[in-house]
């Protein structure tokens, strides 16, 4: 299993570098840390593009380790999930929870689906380990493929996250497809499907 630094490494790599995409909501980034983060971190400065730029690639790994996985308690979820959990927490914060908590929901668990990662959240995911070790993370996996697709399907600007120009799969789908088993991955055919009634 990688440590949790090898994650936040994989995920600035995943992120990429500076980018100022007006479709973005987050805004400008960089390794994927967003200027609205920035701003949050570093209260009483007047955070602006040029710091966002100037972000370095270890800087970037210290929040995603502290902000993106300490504090949220990622830790005490069944280390399976960490990887998964934890690039989804840096994508879509506590959406990232609210999606595993459904999930459990869906698996019969009781638990409120608030975004936080609390003992009944924590309980929840070792009792959903115990029913289904072998499909726990591939569910969580899809449920994240899920979410990107309904986003694009609800927020036209933001379908070019999830297919690319030639129509095959976006950034968005390859990336929570890296946390699947390729056997559940949804062929070129089917992401068609999906995607069909997209303008």
């Amino acid at each position: 299993m990688k440590s949790v630094r090898q994650l936040a490494a994989q995920i600035v790599a995943r992120e990429g570098g500076f980018v100022n995409d007006p479709d973005d909501p987050g805004g400008a980034t960089n390794f994927g840390v967003t200027i609205h983060t920035l701003r949050r971190l570093r209260p009483g400065q007047q955070v602006n593009v040029h710091d966002v730029r100037a972000l370095t690639r270890e800087e970037a790994i210290e929040i995603y380790i502290e902000h993106y996985f300490t504090r949220p308690r990622i830790a005490e979820l069944p280390e399976p999930l960490w990887a998964s959990v934890f690039d989804m927490y840096v994508n879509a914060g506590a959406n990232a929870v609210r999606i595993l908590q459904r999930l459990f929901v869906q698996m019969g668990l009781q638990v409120a689906v608030d975004g936080v990662i609390g003992p009944q959240t924590i309980a929840a995911a070792h009792r959903a380990y115990e029913m289904a070790p072998a499909h726990l993370v591939d569910a969580y996996g899809i449920a994240r493929r899920d979410y990107y697709y309904s986003i694009a399907d609800r927020r036209p600007a933001s379908r070019k996250f999830a297919r690319r120009r030639d129509g095959g799969k976006g950034g968005w789908i390859t990336r929570a497809e890296e946390f699947i088993t390729p056997r559940f991955h949804l062929s070129a055919a089917q992401h068609r499907d999906r995607i069909r009634g997209w303008a």
